[in-house]
């Protein structure tokens, strides 16, 4: 380690210990540590349990899709954010299971008391942990993803008492937030990099700043990098995978790394389309929803509508055999794998507006 990363070791261990977040251990375990730079330049520390992982039984608990989450907030008026403090340190680690996350160091060997970050099932327990904690608010005024609640209501009245019942509820399990990070009662907020607002959502400014600023990659590691970031936002870019297509290529195992025009080309229209601040709508499931579906020689597209208004896009190369397709399947295919990806949009209509038009 460095000697600006040894300073931060030691000054975080000697604050985990004073906390009671970590105690000194001797153990058969040992896991190392290393550090991520953060935006803002400070040091993250992780513990590498990768090994572990491979030897534990994984929990298949599901963790719930982002576009699940947008889904619930389309007829809210009003919203508050809580984002828990150090959510994952607020879970117990199981007694006589402690010596398991031994973290081994320059200065010693440490065991976590809590949960720590990096384990393969911490995600599946916390995400239990805050469905059995919020159970009978979930869809109805809160929607959350891990360490992160949204309450949402249509009126401001209503609000406060949803908002009151989540408060409490929270208290009652000993579960704290982070209160510089909690947003109360806004008509916007920031939540899984997107602003959602009164029946819209778009892309969070400083993520689309991020891909603005990102430099031609150097490697197949650095167009990873750049394609993992972008593809988190694909739903807001119609025929994405057209768009990408040369890039994706790139990652191919049998191809060679050649940045070309073609690929320059392709960067630099992706980057175009998403900072270009595209909005969507928020789905409303009392009325029906419109598909427009097309096909190309090496992608198909579709985009999901509701009045007129864009609320996703969908799109996926070619395989090599569908490439083959006449036009009319092409077009046939495009129709059906839209419908098979949307089709839980169609379900949840009222059975006298159940209706989905194509075109």
């Amino acid at each position: 380690m460095s000697q600006p990363e040894l300073v931060e070791l030691r000054k975080q261990l000697k604050e985990m210990l004073e906390s009671g977040i970590i105690k000194p251990a001797k153990s058969p375990y040992g896991a190392p540590v290393l550090f991520q730079k953060k935006a803002d330049g400070s040091l993250r520390m992780c513990c590498d349990y990768r090994a572990l992982n491979k030897i534990t039984v994984k929990n298949k608990y599901p963790i719930p899709l982002v576009a699940d989450c947008f889904d619930r907030l389309s007829r809210a008026k009003y919203f508050t954010k809580i984002d828990l403090r150090s959510g994952y340190w607020q879970v117990r680690i199981k007694e006589g299971d402690e010596a398991k996350t031994t973290v081994v160091t320059r200065y010693g060997a440490f065991e976590f008391l809590v949960m720590p970050f990096g384990l393969t099932n911490a995600p599946a327990t916390f995400s239990t942990l805050m469905n059995q904690v919020l159970h009978g608010f979930l869809d109805e005024f809160v929607v959350v993803y891990l360490d992160d609640i949204v309450v949402y209501s249509g009126t401001l009245a209503e609000h406060v008492e949803h908002l009151r019942q989540v408060l409490t509820r929270l208290r009652e399990h000993e579960l704290y937030a982070k209160v510089s990070k909690c947003s109360f009662a806004q008509e916007s907020i920031s939540f899984l990099g997107h602003i959602v607002e009164r029946g819209r959502i778009r892309m969070d400014p400083k993520k689309v700043q991020a891909i603005e600023e990102w430099r031609p990659p150097s490697d197949v590691h650095d167009l990873r990098s750049f394609l993992g970031l972008a593809n988190y936002y694909r739903r807001f870019v119609k025929g994405y995978s057209e768009i990408a297509r040369p890039l994706t290529d790139l990652l191919k195992k049998t191809e060679t790394w050649d940045w070309t025009p073609q690929c320059q080309v392709a960067f630099d229209n992706l980057k175009r389309a998403i900072v270009t601040d595209p909005v969507l709508a928020l789905p409303d499931m009392s009325k029906p929803f419109t598909v427009e579906t097309d096909a190309s020689d090496f992608a198909l597209g579709g985009v999901l509508m509701q009045d007129g208004h864009p609320v996703a896009f969908e799109s996926r190369k070619l395989k090599d055999a569908e490439r083959r397709y006449s036009v009319h399947e092409k077009e046939l295919l495009a129709v059906v794998h839209c419908l098979r990806l949307w089709r839980h949009y169609y379900w949840a209509l009222p059975s006298w507006s159940r209706r989905i038009t194509l075109q």
